[in-house]
């Protein structure tokens, strides 16, 4: 597979790769930086004091808020511990604007004996002014109910989602101690960008910001100060597409009530296209939860249809 020169991959440190970067020149930051948790990334750890952290912290941000066009969103993962901080220097110190607080409820963690385990991380989303890009068209999920109120193409996902880790038997696991899911890139990525846009991850990491900016036709730039890492996600770039490796559950499956064949036939042939474009391995369960709820009424309708058939001939 030959280069794709939308995508740029640079090995080096963030804080200093930034400052190369033309100032209102990035439509998107997706980025997940250390959570100063203690965590081993082959070439630095994770395990600055309190004021160091939050130093490195204002420092990497003052960059991103610069290279951010005017129109341009920031999306920032953190752990509990320092979110609120970060929180700080983006709408005090930075005076961005806040947008939401995403919450990414996972489905395991680790264990506490004394205290409650932890099931989430935390999602950042400011934008540079009040004028930005949100595709909510692109990021619908699918209606519980059909109500003719209600937009067929979806409702609004809201701040809380549900994605899985990705766990060690994930057939794209990589060897990186962070590795997020491709489905939440996606949906950052899809809602605020256009094609053609350009991305930037400052802590490219395992490249997934990289690998879903490829298959959703936007430009990249990732940072990243390990050369095993780079290499990782050179090799990542390369491997064939079938689909993202994770999905909201919530997009298999159909509203209930489509009592209407008409309405019906045209919700079920629009599925595909409006939810589970990247997702094609979840196609069939799709196919499967329309016979689950459905098949009854489909099979009465094709009888019926038969039966005016045969009279029309008799």
């Amino acid at each position: 597979m030959d280069k794709d020169e939308r995508l740029k991959i640079i090995l080096g440190d963030a804080l200093e790769e930034l400052k190369k970067i033309e100032s209102n020149s990035v439509d998107l930051i997706v980025t997940d930086p250390p959570y100063n948790l203690n965590k081993d990334y082959g070439e630095s750890k994770d395990n600055l004091f309190h004021d160091e952290y939050l130093e490195f912290s204002r420092n990497w941000l003052s960059e991103a808020h610069r290279v951010l066009k005017d129109t341009g969103t920031m999306y920032v993962f953190m752990g509990m511990r320092y979110i609120s901080y970060i929180y700080m220097i983006l709408e005090k110190e930075l005076n961005m604007e806040f947008n939401s607080w995403i919450t990414w409820h996972y489905t395991q963690g680790l264990g506490k004996i004394k205290g409650f385990s932890s099931r989430h991380d935390d999602i950042l989303m400011f934008t540079k002014s009040t004028e930005y890009t949100f595709n909510l068209d692109n990021i619908r999920i699918p209606q519980k109910y059909y109500r003719k109120i209600n937009n067929m193409r979806g409702a609004n996902p809201g701040n809380v989602w549900t994605f899985s880790h990705m766990h060690y038997c994930n057939k794209n696991r990589k060897k990186h101690p962070t590795q997020k899911p491709e489905a939440i890139y996606e949906r950052m990525i899809l809602a605020s960008s256009n094609e053609g846009d350009l991305v930037l991850d400052c802590f490219a990491g395992s490249g997934t910001a990289l690998r879903v900016s490829q298959q959703l036709n936007r430009r990249c730039i990732g940072i990243e100060n390990n050369p095993e890492y780079v290499q990782m996600i050179t090799e990542r770039l390369q491997e064939p597409f079938y689909g993202f490796d994770s999905m909201d559950e919530r997009m298999k499956r159909i509203p209930s009530d489509l009592n209407d064949k008409k309405i019906r036939d045209e919700y079920i042939k629009n599925h595909i296209n409006w939810f589970l474009k990247s997702h094609e391995s979840e196609i069939e369960s799709f196919q499967q939860e329309v016979m689950r709820q459905y098949g009854d009424k489909i099979k009465a309708e094709k009888n019926l249809m038969d039966k005016m058939q045969l009279k029309m001939k008799i």
